[in-house]
């Protein structure tokens, strides 16, 4: 398990709530470039789905956010879904800490929006 710092840990506690609170298959937080964090859970209705860190990264557009530095998944993927790295390309760059966990909060891989993690 990757060394992570308090921020990230940070990052970690709030994916971890937010998916055991409301059930959901994945939670996810990232934290901006001003330092404000964001944390959801996956969005699963017959109408609407979202990937947790889709979710996130939505809540922090919406928010006028102008970019992002870290992020977490607590998925039981072996990857993250190449979608949200793109979205996190698409709207931070490709240099975003990526943390990929199980839904336990235990980190498993770490790495950039540039490449699968």
């Amino acid at each position: 398990m990757p060394d992570l710092s308090a921020e990230d840990a940070k990052l970690v506690t709030l994916a971890r709530a937010t998916r055991a609170r409301t059930g959901a298959a994945e939670g996810a937080a990232v934290r901006d470039s001003d330092g404000r964090t964001y944390a959801a859970a996956t969005v699963d209705l017959p109408s609407l789905r979202v990937s947790a860190l889709g979710t996130c990264i939505a809540m922090a557009v919406a928010s006028g956010s102008r970019g992002l530095e870290a992020a977490v998944v607590l998925t039981a993927a072996t990857s993250v879904a190449e979608g949200d790295l793109a979205a996190l390309r698409d709207f931070a760059g490709d240099a975003v800490v990526v943390h990929r966990g199980d839904h336990r909060g235990t980190i498993l891989a770490s790495g950039t929006s540039s490449a699968a993690v």
